[in-house]
């Protein structure tokens, strides 16, 4: 079973990969298992971000390594926050969710429902060393809209806040195993597999 580092210490990310991944053999190990502090993300956009956090986590592993870096558009933002959806409210920390949340919220106060259109946005790099010359990279898109309030209790970031229409529900009620038929992480994930055609 090939070893693969995971870009990142998000715990909930990292159980939500290894789901995606589950029929690929691979055991899918945080960044933090190596001590690998986070990559300093100076891409200015999702796919830059990605190719840093996956070189980064090669180099200091010695394995391979998948790196994500998704975000949440917002069309009445002009697009933020973008791929400063982490740390929109500048904040770290458990609480670094729930701050980003109520940010959202103030500054789309005075967007009618009509206008409140977004989309979750993914790019997934595996890279096999930290030279690789040709790592795998794909993308995924979600589209829903930003609620005036949150709801439910699954997921992470801004799950409570995006409403999924065809599901009539938030990404934060939906089922994990729906959740990752449908997300952009989870469409991501789909088309890395089906181009992950060589050995690591």
């Amino acid at each position: 079973m090939s070893r693969i580092v995971l870009a990142s210490g998000n715990k909930a990310k990292l159980e939500e990969m290894r789901a995606l991944l589950a029929d690929k053999k691979v055991e899918l190990l945080s960044q933090d298992e190596f001590g690998i502090d986070a990559a300093e993300e100076t891409g200015l956009s999702f796919v830059e971000n990605a190719l840093i956090k996956a070189r980064h986590a090669c180099r200091e592993s010695g394995l391979a390594a998948i790196a994500d870096d998704s975000g949440l558009e917002v069309d009445a933002l002009d697009g933020a926050p973008g791929i400063y959806s982490a740390r929109y409210a500048e904040c770290d920390g458990p609480g670094a969710d729930e701050e980003n949340n109520l940010k959202l919220l103030s500054e789309m106060e005075q967007v009618p429902k009509s206008e409140r259109s977004a989309r979750f946005q993914c790019a997934i790099v595996l890279m096999r060393h930290a030279a690789d010359p040709m790592p795998l990279v794909c993308q995924g898109t979600w589209e829903g809209s930003i609620l005036f309030l949150p709801r439910g209790e699954n997921g992470f970031g801004y799950d409570p806040l995006f409403f999924v229409p065809g599901e009539n529900c938030t990404s934060a009620e939906l089922p994990s195993a729906r959740k990752n038929v449908l997300s952009h992480r989870g469409q991501a994930i789909g088309k890395l597999l089906s181009c992950w055609n060589y050995p690591l």
